[in-house]
């Protein structure tokens, strides 16, 4: 995860070619196996245990690994090492770069420096993105005080399924606050209980697409017919973010139900009284919004 923030700064700032952005990318992706795949290879799961611990990820906020100890089928130090094979993200992007002839360690280590710099980051924050670790990341860009923290764990709770179930390489940048945000599509579902939410994937079809792939290909490793609804499948994977936000809500004696997914197309807009919470996301490269309204007062048309 480390690569598609620091290297899309190289690409920015013409260090690097477009092209190599992303071979170093896929250089990076290929060295790091999902700790399933690693624990079948390992004999220490079957693949039937594994298929079970995925399908039940679906349903729980947790780590595959955290399920896998909880039902038995691995102990923490199986956990602990492999996800010491899975890989370092900061030294694979290191070593891809360096590999690749383009850089050498020191230049490697002034260009990182002069990201901090650019990007206003503080040692804390780099350790953050180098970690690859999404609990780690999403707060460099979450740093305003006056959002809700009922707003941070929603964002959370989404980084965290979307590495599961999307894109792990995905970026996000900044949060921003408006009153109006309109977009092409747009893939929303309110929940209402304890608290009224407004939440949403928008954005253009493309964005929406890259969403709905990377969901399908996800849940279904190898799928070769592609040629389901874009706008049910990214309104799918919002109610099961949804679903699986409330369960947390409800573990902690707060009370919230989901309302059936609402689709627009060809155009949509939401307005408010309050603030609509927007975070610029980033999938296989391609933008797409996650939209929280922390309010009653919003209108969806």
């Amino acid at each position: 995860m480390f690569g598609v923030y620091f290297g899309k700064y190289l690409m920015d700032e013409g260090i690097i070619p477009e092209e190599y952005y992303y071979g170093l990318l896929e250089a990076t992706k290929n060295s790091k196996v999902k700790m399933g795949l690693l624990a079948v290879e390992a004999g220490l799961m079957t693949q039937e245990e594994a298929a079970e611990v995925n399908l039940l990820q679906q349903q729980q906020d947790k780590k595959f690994g955290d399920i896998a100890i909880e039902k038995g089928y691995l102990t923490e130090d199986d956990v602990a090492g492999l996800l010491d094979e899975q890989g370092d993200s900061y030294l694979l992007y290191v070593q891809a770069v360096m590999e690749s002839g383009l850089m050498d360690l020191d230049g490697f280590k002034e260009h990182l420096s002069a990201y901090k710099k650019a990007k206003h980051l503080n040692n804390m924050d780099l350790d953050a993105i180098k970690s690859g670790d999404v609990d780690r990341i999403v707060p460099v860009f979450m740093k305003d005080g006056s959002i809700p923290m009922q707003v941070k764990e929603y964002v959370y709770l989404t980084s965290r399924n979307i590495v599961r179930f999307v894109d792990r390489f995905f970026r996000m940048d900044k949060i921003e606050k408006l009153t109006r945000y309109e977009a092409e599509c747009i893939a929303a579902q309110s929940l209402r209980g304890d608290s009224s939410y407004l939440t949403a994937f928008a954005g253009t079809r493309e964005g929406l697409k890259a969403l709905a792939d990377g969901f399908v290909e996800n849940i279904s490793p190898g799928v070769n017919d592609l040629s389901y609804d874009i706008m049910d499948v990214s309104c799918e994977l919002l109610n099961v973010n949804n679903g699986l936000y409330i369960t947390t809500l409800s573990n902690n004696n707060i009370k919230e139900v989901s309302n059936s997914p609402i689709m627009k197309e060809n155009g949509a807009k939401i307005t408010s009284i309050g603030e609509i919470y927007k975070v610029p996301l980033f999938i296989e490269g391609t933008p797409i919004d996650l939209i929280i309204c922390f309010n009653d007062g919003w209108t969806l048309e």
